[in-house]
């Protein structure tokens, strides 16, 4: 006898009723994640109308820091984490006990097995935030670009192809944070101010998100949706290269050549304003060193050993500490962002396999696919992502099974250009360009724009799937 997918989700939920209470705060986080817009904006006007009187009125003040926090996207599933935990922790049958097994690695109703690793993807992502943000790595990555743009002519239109081609490629060893923080400077300084059309910008902007989303996949370590599955499911180097990151050099190619040959009357209108700098900046050692540190971060990842990488970072900031005069500050708040985002995600994620599971069983890969698009286009790819891999099903050793985590997988990468909050970066890129924006970036226009690079990232993950 056939058990309807209501009927599957009414016996998981009798079987322990915190699996609706726990569905119910990961719901509320989501919907926080879509209104954090409209609470940064209700910030803005609370201080304008109050911030006169934040010296007499201290409570009108803490109103104020808690509405901007509340309106950081990376804030929101931290929060509810949180929230999540004490709820744990005063559940009649829970308690303090299961709140610090379920963090140690175990499940909620069951014993720790993975001690210490539940939390690594997040760390790593973290410290190599951090690494790939420091000036010697950033004036590598934009010296190597800036002489390519020289290479290939140094005009405007080469400098626009280029640094949408190599730039998000380039996540795939400084992650994608890093690469879109990179490509988003260049191109404001070498392609923004020869002030574009509105449909350029928009094309720009969306293709600069689809391909930073598809770019990282060329390696295990850089694109969030991967790293939050690789350790679940075995996949290394050499598995997603072969599954994404082929595909994904060819889908950055034909979507920045169509929109080049589009926009080539204007692109190759531009002339040159100033010359772009093309010596390195610091010192060639500091930036091996650098560069070092993040390799061995991706091997102890590999190895699951989060305390080598936590002893590793501890002797990068002893390097930052007598290398000072090569060094800026370090850029400490978004990368505590977002590890703070990727651990809520884990703590709220790890109790909705109850429900995913009974709707991904009852989806073919095509279907598959085509459902993590557009859910990613309204929640973080990287959440998708985590979710599925909770699914028992999914980490089986077999065709079907690996068929999905492949289809899956590549909805998210497919699907994370279509909004600002289909992925994590994106939120880092529209930061940095929203001043060439009238009125700020619009998502639909964004959408639109997104929507055919998002096609040719649809078909050709799944022509690799299909025939390779």
């Amino acid at each position: 006898m056939t058990v309807s997918l209501w009927q599957e989700w009414t016996q998981s939920a009798q079987a322990d009723y915190f699996n609706l209470v726990a569905c119910g705060i990961f719901l509320v986080a989501v919907i926080h994640a879509f209104l954090v817009s409209k609470i940064s904006a209700y910030a803005k006007k609370w201080d304008e109308n109050y911030a006169g009187s934040f010296t007499q009125s201290p409570d009108k003040k803490f109103v104020s820091q808690a509405l901007h926090l509340l309106g950081e996207v990376e804030v929101v599933f931290g929060f509810w984490a949180i929230l999540l935990l004490l709820t744990i922790i005063f559940y009649p049958g829970k308690g303090w006990g299961v709140m610090i097994q379920y963090l140690w690695g175990g499940d909620i109703n069951g014993p720790a097995t993975e001690r210490s690793s539940k939390f690594i993807e997040p760390i790593f992502v973290m410290v190599v935030m951090i690494v790939a943000s420091t000036k010697p790595v950033l004036d590598f990555t934009s010296f190597l670009l800036n002489r390519l743009v020289k290479f290939f002519g140094g005009t405007p239109a080469a400098g626009w192809f280029v640094i949408l081609t190599i730039g998000p490629l380039l996540g795939s060893l400084i992650t994608e944070p890093a690469a879109m923080t990179i490509a988003a400077l260049l191109l404001a300084s070498q392609f923004y101010v020869y002030k574009p059309s509105v449909s350029l910008s928009y094309a720009t902007l969306a293709l600069l998100f689809v391909n930073t989303s598809v770019g990282g996949s060329l390696t295990h370590f850089a694109a969030p949706p991967i790293v939050m599955v690789a350790g679940h499911w075995g996949w290394g180097l050499v598995e997603v290269f072969n599954q994404f990151g082929l595909a994904s050099i060819f889908i950055i190619l034909i979507s920045n050549t169509v929109y080049f040959v589009f926009f080539r009357k204007e692109l190759l209108g531009f002339k040159n304003k100033s010359e772009a700098v093309s010596t390195l900046q610091s010192p060639s050692w500091l930036v091996l060193m650098h560069l070092s540190f993040i390799a061995a971060f991706v091997v102890f990842l590999t190895k699951h050993q989060l305390t080598t990488i936590l002893l590793i970072f501890l002797v990068f900031l002893i390097l930052i500490k007598f290398t000072r005069r090569y060094q800026q500050s370090i850029a400490w708040r978004s990368p505590i962002l977002v590890g703070l985002f990727l651990a809520g995600l884990v703590i709220l994620g790890g109790l909705q396999s109850w429900w995913i599971a009974p709707i991904l069983v009852r989806l073919d890969e095509v279907t598959l696919m085509i459902s993590t698009i557009v859910l990613s286009a309204f929640n973080d790819n990287a959440t998708i992502a985590y979710l599925a891999a909770q699914v028992p099903m999914l980490s089986e050793n077999t065709t079907a099974a690996a068929e999905l985590r492949q289809a899956v997988i590549a909805g998210a990468l497919a699907g994370g250009g279509m909004t600002v909050i289909a992925n994590a970066p994106n939120l880092a890129g529209q930061t940095l360009l929203s001043k060439f924006f009238e009125g700020g970036v619009s998502p639909l226009r964004l959408a639109i724009w997104a929507l055919f690079p998002t096609i040719i990232a649809t078909a050709s993950f799944w022509l690799v799937q299909r025939f390779f």
